[in-house]
């Protein structure tokens, strides 16, 4: 029987119980959220689907669940810039919630933004080992990469590593077909935005997030060793310690299984550095 807990069940972490349920991903859920109302709500919601899976309310739970989602706090809209403008804002439910993962012996998956500090913030405080520590992006990311290559009639499977934000790195060194340098940057200029739109449009992305992340539950509760890019917490790997940062990693039930580490070429690897120099002082900011 697999449990999944979720903290913060609003847009994203709403959606992702509903759809690992119905998938049939997991068997149980653990929901929490701050706002009571919002909480009742999804849980009736979900009561609704008829699916019966046990759903329980009670925070003492959380800590048997085979995975949590940590997704509380304020999402981007469309006067917030960048996720890393959302640091300040989601410090203080973060920290609170670091007492929830008191004695969880799971994987954690980390969805609240800007999620690379945040995933260090939590693996720091909570003494989560940081193979237990996910940081979700990379795959949303790598799939909106994906879908500009194909616009470009590029082909090869797209890749993005780095932050889940502004300093986010697209490996062409591995696709098919070279990339210039000048459309590389092309590129890269349409990914940063390639949220607004859906923001701007309907208050928040949604599916996508929602379904990577049932697929990052799936690899997790399967020990697939499927290969995702996920922000991990950094020892030496790519020459970078002390931030969380998005990697190809191989995730199973024990989480990253094994970070794998690409060669790139000196266009990737100086955004890489620049990705790293960035994060490495948002974390700094985090646990200070």
């Amino acid at each position: 029987m697999a449990r999944l807990a979720v903290i913060g069940v609003g847009r994203i972490g709403g959606e992702v119980a509903y759809l690992t349920t119905s998938l049939g991903i997991v068997d149980e859920l653990v929901l929490y959220d701050s706002v009571p109302d919002l909480l009742c709500a999804q849980v009736l919601d979900l009561e609704h689907t008829g699916l019966r899976k046990p759903i329980s309310t009670n925070i003492s739970e959380i800590r048997t669940a085979d995975i949590c989602i940590f997704s509380a706090g304020l999402s981007r809209t469309p006067s917030v810039k960048t996720r890393a403008d959302l640091l300040g804002s989601n410090l203080t439910v973060t920290r609170d919630g670091i007492s929830l993962l008191k004695e969880f012996c799971g994987i954690l998956i980390t969805v609240t933004n800007p999620v690379d500090p945040i995933n260090f913030l939590l693996c720091n405080k909570t003494g989560i080992s940081r193979e237990r520590c996910i940081g979700f992006g990379g795959q949303l990311d790598s799939a909106r990469f994906g879908l500009a290559l194909r616009m470009e009639g590029i082909g090869g499977i797209p890749s993005v590593l780095g932050e889940h934000g502004e300093h986010q790195v697209p490996v062409y060194s591995r696709l098919e077909s070279p990339v210039g340098i000048p459309r590389r940057e092309e590129i890269l200029a349409g990914l940063r935005g390639a949220s607004m739109e859906i923001i701007q449009g309907k208050g928040g992305t949604v599916f996508g997030p929602a379904y990577h992340l049932a697929m990052l539950v799936k690899s997790v509760l399967t020990d697939s060793r499927d290969l995702h890019p996920c922000s991990s917490v950094l020892d030496g790997e790519y020459g970078l310690s002390g931030c969380s940062l998005g990697v190809p990693a191989r995730i199973g039930k024990d989480g990253i299984h094994a970070i794998e580490e690409w060669n790139l070429d000196d266009w990737e690897q100086e955004k890489m550095a620049g990705a790293g120099s960035f994060i490495r002082e948002l974390c700094q900011r985090a646990v200070s």
